[in-house]
């Protein structure tokens, strides 16, 4: 007769198997025994207002209407620029022979694409500074009715009346009382 084919490590390992199942069918019936019951109620959580988790249902008379509109998914609007505003910048890079070229815009530097045809001065070159304003082209925003910047003179503004009284007063006052110091030694 043969040996039989159980060895001593087969019959550790199926030991063990064993203690395992054994343990979690009583951890199974432990937690069913500690357990609230009810189910699905126990399972649910609300959330408030600012993120917080609660046990109880939120005060429905709380409740704040939201516009649906008004909820922005992914990048946030860039205000409606007015295209009409004359802008001011400085000629970046300009192609004589191909007539195209690259304005960038002072303050913001954003770059803007300039055509030989949007331009109202011929004899531009880089570095000019500019004023132009924007069109929509078919590869984005286009510089148009460019023409070289130039500084605008300083305006004199006349003096007030209320000054130009005041300056008199101050000088009439002198000769007052030079004329009084005259007439005291007159007298004397």
């Amino acid at each position: 007769m043969g040996r039989s084919q159980e060895t001593f490590g087969k019959k550790e390992k199926e030991k063990k198997r064993l203690r395992k199942r054994k343990d979690k069918a009583e951890k199974k019936a432990e937690r069913r025994a500690n357990s609230k019951g009810g189910g699905l109620e126990n399972m649910l959580a609300y959330v408030d207002e600012f993120g917080n988790i609660l046990e109880t249902p939120p005060d429905p008379d709380a409740r704040v209407e939201v516009d649906v509109d008004s909820i922005e998914l992914g990048a946030t609007k860039r205000p409606e620029e007015d295209l009409n505003a004359v802008r001011e910048g400085k000629i970046d890079y300009y192609n004589d022979q191909k007539g195209y070229g690259f304005i960038k815009e002072a303050g913001t530097s954003e770059s803007f694409f300039v055509h030989i045809n949007g331009m109202i001065d011929d004899d531009m070159n880089e570095g000019d500074r500019v004023v132009f304003e924007l069109e929509k082209g078919p590869k984005g925003m286009n510089a148009v009715r460019v023409k070289r910047w130039t500084k605008p003179e300083p305006i004199k503004m006349p003096e007030p009346p209320a000054a130009k009284e005041e300056k008199k007063e101050v000088t009439s006052e002198p000769e007052i009382q030079n004329s009084s110091k005259e007439e005291d030694k007159k007298e004397d």
